[in-house]
C-alpha cells in the first residue's frame, strides 16, 4: 500500500513542480531579499545613507512643518487631508518618512532627523518592488496577485508533503550527494538533500504564507458576520479605533507628550526600552482628530504593534487595539513569516532557507528536464527549459539589471523609479527569449551563458555604486554605512559563486565535446581499419 500511495502522489508532485515551479522560485527568491529589504533600500537610497540620532526626534519641532508643508500643497486645490503619518527612525532606516492623504491623493517624503528634507529617491527600492513582487506579484487590482500566491503556497505545501511520502528513504538521502555523478543523479541528491535539510522552515514559511492572506482569499466569516464590512471586523477582531470628522476647526495637541506618554506605559509593561515605531494623525485640524501611536516589534515574534488610540485635541488616552485569540495567533504566525523581530542570525537562517527554497525547486524541475533530455526536439520540452531559464538564472539578472540601472540612470531622470521597473522586466523577458533561440540551436539550456552575465551584473552593480557615491568598502566601513557594505559584499559573493557555477559548467561541456570528439575519431580510425 506504501509503494501504491508513493506512485500515485509522483504525479501530483512532478507536476505541482513543473507548472508552478518557476512562480514559486519568484515568491521564494523575492522572499529572500526582503529579509534584507530596509539594507537594500539603504543600498539603493544613497540619500538614506545617514546617521542614527542620538537623541529622539521632536515630532513638534521637525516632522510638523514638514507635514504641514506637504498639506499645503496637497490642498491648494481645494482636497480635504485625510491623515498624516510618520514613521520613526531605527538603526534599520535612519531617517524619518513622512506621508499625508489627502482626497486628491498621497505625497510622501523622507528628511533627516534635524528635518533636513531628503531628496526623492527616485526608486521603488525593495520595500515597494522586491516586497510586492513577493506576496501579490504587483497584480493588486482585484487581489488577483494575491489569490494566485496563495494558491502557490498551497501547492507547494501540499509538494512538500507528497515528496516526504514519495522518498521513503528520506534520512538516507540526506546523509548521500554525489556531485561528481551524472547530472541527473547529482540534481536527485541535491533536490531530496536542500528538502531534508530546510523541510520545517519550508513548511512553516508556506503555512504562514496562507495565514497572512487568509481574511483575503477566504472571507467568508467577515461576509456572513459583517456583511462585508472590513472596518467593522478590524474594529472588533484586532481592536482599531475609528471616529469620523466633525467639521469643527481645532488645533491639533502637541505629539511629543503624546510619544513620550505611549513609551513609558510599554516600557512599564515589558521591562524595556520600547521605541515608537509609527505616529498617525487622521483628520488633522479637525475637533475630532485622534493620534495612533504604535511600538517597535523587535523584541517579539508577533507582528501586533500594540496601538494606543489618543484624542487630537485634549491628549486624552481613548482606546488601546487589543486582539482577539484568533486575531492574536494569526499575527504571531504572520511575525514567524515577516522576521521583523531583532534577531541577525535568524535573519540569515530566513535568507539562506529561503533561497534554500530556489535551489528546492530548481534542482526538481531541472531534474525533469535531464529526464527528458532525450526529447529535447520536442516544443513543449523547449518551452519548459526557457521558462526554466527565465525563472532561475533570468529571475537574478533581472534583479541585478535594475540595481545596476538604479546606479546609472540619472537622478533627474523623469519617472526614474519607472525607468528602473522596465529594465527589470526587459532583462527578464530577455532571458527567456535568450534561452528560447539557444535552445533551437543547441540541445541544453544556456546555463553557462546566463551564470557568466548574472557575475558580469553583480560587479557591475558593485563597482556602479562605488563610482557613484563613493561608498567603496574603506570609506563605506569608517562611515558606519553597513548596510551599503552588506550588500555590496553580498553582490561579491554572487559574483564568486556565479562564476564559479560557469567555470564548472564549461568544464563539464568541454569534456562532453572532447569525449564525442574521441568518439568520431575511434569510428573513423575502425572504418578504416576495416576498409584496409
Amino acid at each position: 500500500m506504501s509503494r501504491a500511495l508513493r506512485a500515485a502522489l509522483l504525479w501530483p508532485h512532478t507536476w505541482i513542480g513543473v507548472t508552478l515551479g518557476g512562480l514559486l522560485i519568484v515568491i521564494f527568491f523575492m522572499g529572500s531579499l526582503t529579509v534584507f529589504m530596509p539594507e537594500i533600500d539603504r543600498w539603493m537610497m544613497p540619500a538614506t545613507r545617514v546617521a542614527l540620532p542620538d537623541a529622539p526626534v521632536s515630532l513638534d519641532a521637525v516632522a510638523r512643518p514638514l507635514l504641514e508643508q506637504l498639506t499645503a500643497q496637497r490642498t491648494a486645490g481645494g482636497a480635504k487631508v485625510r491623515d498624516w503619518l510618520v514613521e520613526m527612525p531605527d538603526t534599520r532606516t535612519p531617517v524619518l518618512q513622512l506621508r499625508v492623504r489627502t482626497s486628491a491623493g498621497a505625497a510622501g517624503m523622507m528628511a533627516t532627523a534635524t528635518g533636513q528634507r531628503l531628496p526623492p529617491a527616485g526608486t521603488l527600492g525593495a520595500s515597494s518592488f522586491f516586497y510586492p513582487l513577493h506576496y501579490c506579484l504587483l497584480l493588486r487590482p482585484g487581489f488577483v496577485g494575491y489569490w494566485i500566491v496563495a494558491l502557490a503556497a498551497v501547492a507547494m505545501m501540499a509538494g512538500l508533503v507528497s515528496g516526504v511520502v514519495i522518498h521513503a528513504r528520506i534520512f538516507q538521502d540526506f546523509f548521500t550527494f554525489r556531485p561528481r555523478a551524472h547530472p541527473q543523479r547529482s540534481l536527485l541528491d541535491l533536490h531530496n538533500l536542500v528538502g531534508v535539510l530546510a523541510l520545517p522552515f519550508h513548511l512553516m514559511i508556506t503555512f504562514s504564507g496562507v495565514v497572512i492572506v487568509l481574511p483575503l482569499v477566504f472571507p467568508a466569516g467577515t461576509t456572513l458576520l459583517y456583511g462585508g464590512d472590513m472596518n467593522r471586523f478590524y474594529a472588533d477582531a484586532i481592536g482599531n479605533y475609528d471616529r469620523p470628522a466633525v467639521g469643527v476647526a481645532a488645533p491639533l495637541s502637541p505629539l511629543d507628550p503624546l510619544v513620550e506618554q505611549a513609551h513609558r506605559l510599554w516600557s512599564a509593561e515589558t521591562g524595556r526600552d520600547v521605541a515608537v515605531a509609527q505616529v498617525g494623525v487622521v483628520h488633522p485640524g479637525d475637533a475630532g482628530a485622534y493620534v495612533r501611536i504604535t511600538r517597535v516589534n523587535d523584541d517579539r515574534v508577533t507582528l501586533h504593534n500594540d496601538p494606543l488610540y489618543f484624542d487630537g485635541v485634549t491628549g486624552v488616552l481613548l482606546a488601546r487595539g487589543l486582539p482577539g485569540p484568533v486575531v492574536g495567533t494569526q499575527r504571531f504566525i504572520a511575525g514567524l513569516h515577516e522576521v521583523r523581530f531583532d534577531h541577525w542570525t535568524l535573519r540569515w537562517l530566513y535568507f539562506l532557507q529561503g533561497l534554500g527554497g530556489c535551489a528546492l525547486i530548481a534542482t526538481g524541475l531541472l531534474y525533469w528536464l535531464e529526464k527528458r533530455r532525450v526529447r529535447h526536439g520536442s516544443r513543449g520540452w523547449r518551452v519548459v527549459a526557457a521558462t526554466a531559464c527565465a525563472t532561475t538564472t533570468g529571475v537574478v539578472i533581472a534583479t541585478l539589471a535594475m540595481l545596476v540601472a538604479n546606479r546609472l540612470l540619472p537622478a533627474a531622470l523623469p519617472s526614474r523609479e519607472l525607468a528602473e521597473v522596465a529594465v527589470f522586466f526587459l532583462a527578464w523577458i530577455g532571458t527567456a527569449l535568450h534561452a528560447g533561440l539557444h535552445l533551437r540551436r543547441h540541445p541544453g539550456p544556456p546555463w553557462r551563458r546566463q551564470m557568466g552575465l548574472v557575475g558580469c551584473l553583480a560587479l557591475t552593480a558593485m563597482a556602479a555604486n562605488w563610482v557613484t557615491t563613493g561608498d567603496h568598502p574603506f570609506r563605506a566601513w569608517a562611515a558606519g554605512h553597513g548596510a551599503a557594505l552588506g550588500v555590496d559584499a553580498g553582490l561579491a559573493l554572487t559574483a564568486l559563486a556565479a562564476f564559479l557555477a560557469a567555470w564548472r559548467l564549461g568544464r563539464r561541456a568541454w569534456a562532453r565535446q572532447g569525449q564525442a570528439w574521441v568518439g568520431d575519431r575511434l569510428a573513423v580510425t575502425s572504418a578504416g581499419t576495416e576498409n584496409d
